[in-house]
């Protein structure tokens, strides 16, 4: 059986709901429509609206992009998957897939800490800002993440591509590192060493940084005495949406590893609950939070009425 390796897969999540399964279409495809609509209107936003060209707003519109990608690289598959059983996929596009969730989903957390920067400059810095975040400048907080995301999750990647799969069922509903990697025949000690490296280099690393980064801020605000209220908000809302994403990418990673007694569905649930949460809500969360953008919502709002009536 060794000398056998497998190079199509079928993705054989929540099998076990057996003729329940068909119906999982249903809110997969309303948070995915939910999702895809409120990216797309807060990235318009952010692009047609001048008042919201500054540094800050082009970041969050930079995580509208990444959470709406997100969905977009699997959720179709999935969707096809619960209602006509199209499950196969090749070893190529399995790797293609995993390489874009885990690259695109790698950005979730480095653009928060771009926002805590952002933030930093604005409120500790007010005098600098616009100095330290011209593109030239603020260049150097962006050059070493995006180089460390790419050589991470290509390594994760290409270490799964080398190993030799005894089985060709994943239990999962799309390509995630571990669901594949346990399929391979050989040794996966180095698969999961460089696996528990990238959720510690990334994630972990950049949660620290943003908590670290905040605690300079709130010191900095209460020891000045000034009225920042409208900056600790922003960062209020940043923290929420760095609380929502690192408890759901911890449980989701951890699940493979210290969850040995929780069921394959659980697992998966888990898993997408990770990706499309973050998706769905973020902007939701930005939009209410953000008063600018709350704002901008409403008069784009009011001006489809007056041109439908």
């Amino acid at each position: 059986m060794k000398n056998i390796s497998f190079t199509d897969f079928r993705l054989n999540g929540f099998y076990s709901l057996e003729e329940w399964r068909p119906f999982l279409f249903i809110p997969f495809f309303l948070m995915f429509m939910l999702s895809v609509f409120a990216n797309s209107i807060l990235i318009y936003l952010i692009i047609s609206q001048k008042s919201l060209h500054s540094p800050m707003y082009v970041l969050i519109g930079m995580l509208a992009v990444v959470d709406l990608l997100m969905p977009i690289v699997f959720v179709p598959h999935m969707l096809l998957s619960f209602l006509f059983n199209w499950n196969e996929i090749s070893l190529t596009g399995c790797l293609l897939q995993m390489f874009f969730l885990h690259f695109i989903g790698s950005f979730q957390s480095t653009l928060l800490l771009w926002m805590a920067i952002d933030r930093y400059f604005a409120i500790c810095k007010p005098l600098y800002y616009h100095k330290n975040t011209e593109i030239s400048n603020f260049l150097k907080f962006l050059i070493l993440p995006v180089i460390r995301n790419t050589a991470l999750v290509m390594s994760i990647v290409s270490l799964a591509g080398k190993q030799q799969f005894c089985t060709n069922i994943i239990d999962h509903c799309y390509c995630e590192h571990m669901a594949l990697v346990q399929l391979a025949c050989g040794d996966i000690s180095m698969n999961n060493l460089v696996g528990l490296l990238t959720a510690f280099l990334i994630p972990t690393v950049d949660f620290v940084l943003i908590i670290a980064s905040y605690i300079v801020i709130f010191v900095s605000v209460f020891n000045s005495g000034k009225g920042h209220m409208k900056a600790i908000n922003t960062c209020i809302t940043h923290f929420i949406v760095m609380l929502v994403t690192l408890t759901f990418a911890l449980t989701a990673f951890l699940s493979y590893r210290i969850g040995k007694n929780i069921s394959p569905n659980s697992r998966i649930f888990i898993s997408m609950v990770y990706i499309l949460f973050p998706s769905c809500f973020n902007p939701i969360i930005y939009g209410v939070r953000t008063k600018e953008i709350r704002q901008t919502f409403l008069k784009f709002i009011n001006t489809v009425k007056n041109l439908h009536w």
